[in-house]
């Protein structure tokens, strides 16, 4: 369960583009919001807002309804590892950020501290893609939270998660499962013949393929909707696994992704890899992430 709202703030505009969303949680699972900016005298972009340092996170703390409880701090250190240590004090801390949606940001949020914070964070991270061109929002909503899983007991620990969000957000949740037949399949070996050489028709690997997804996801959807949720369907995608996951996120409106990443060296499921972070790199919509356990 959600019971904080960390939020890093370097001073900048683009930074701010979290607030709405924060705002959106803090109401939502009726939680607090701490506001938090960092002093790194040996960034070549410290936190300095126009105005004292303070004073601006006492203004933006301002903006939060009268029934969200808001704090607000600076501390001196490097923005990475004050942000990871401020939030592993409480387990049930979100961090919410903006990572860079294009080149040439020189402020450290939107830079390789919210890199840092993803790789190092072991709390849950709200990621929300700033861009130069996005007009400011006074509100955001998330109708649908769509969970990729790739049928590992990892991927699945985000579903408790996904379960408070849904319930806290009035969303709908789609578990989505992508497939993709490898290229082993269409090569037969050299000089085989008969049986061993038999390559399989395209249509029944698909069919195939695609009803294991559809079994699997349809049992986690019955899971889910035992648990009391009633808003909840699958969806069964072909093709590379992040490109399917952005697509479906971007045709479907006001949607959340909530995706795991890896929670220790060696792993090799795609959903707690590389899958992961090309999802996090490209998708325009806000991504939800857990370390897995």
């Amino acid at each position: 369960m959600i019971r904080k709202v960390l939020v890093p703030l370097d001073g900048s505009r683009l930074a701010e583009q979290i607030l709405p969303y924060a705002r959106l949680l803090a109401e939502a699972f009726k939680i607090p919001v701490e506001l938090v900016g960092v002093d790194d005298a040996e960034a070549r972009a410290p936190f300095k807002p126009s105005g004292d340092d303070q004073d601006y996170l006492k203004n933006i703390a301002g903006q939060f309804p009268a029934t969200v409880k808001v704090n607000a701090t600076v501390e001196l250190g490097r923005p990475a590892e004050v942000i990871v240590k401020r939030a592993k004090l409480e387990p049930g801390c979100l961090i919410a950020m903006v990572t860079h949606g294009f080149s040439g940001i020189k402020r450290w949020l939107l830079g390789s501290v919210a890199n840092k914070v993803v790789q190092a964070a072991e709390n849950p991270l709200l990621l929300v893609r700033a861009t130069e061109q996005a007009a400011a929002k006074s509100n955001v909503r998330f109708d649908s939270i769509i969970v990729p899983l790739d049928g590992s007991e990892l991927a699945e620990s985000l579903l408790p998660t996904v379960l408070d969000f849904a319930r806290s957000l009035n969303a709908e949740v789609v578990l989505a499962r992508a497939f993709q037949l490898p290229a082993t399949a269409y090569y037969r070996a050299e000089g085989t013949s008969g049986a061993e050489a038999f390559i399989p028709s395209y249509e029944e690997l698909v069919a195939a393929m695609s009803q294991e997804a559809r079994e699997y996801l349809d049992a986690k959807v019955g899971q889910m909707r035992a648990q009391g949720l009633a808003r909840v369907r699958a969806e069964i995608l072909e093709g590379p696994a992040a490109e399917q996951i952005i697509d479906l996120a971007h045709n479907t409106t006001d949607s959340l992704i909530a995706m795991c990443t890896h929670g220790r060296s060696g792993l090799r499921r795609w959903m707690l890899g590389s899958v992961t972070e090309k999802v996090a790199r490209h998708a325009e919509r806000p991504i939800l992430v857990t370390r897995g356990r």
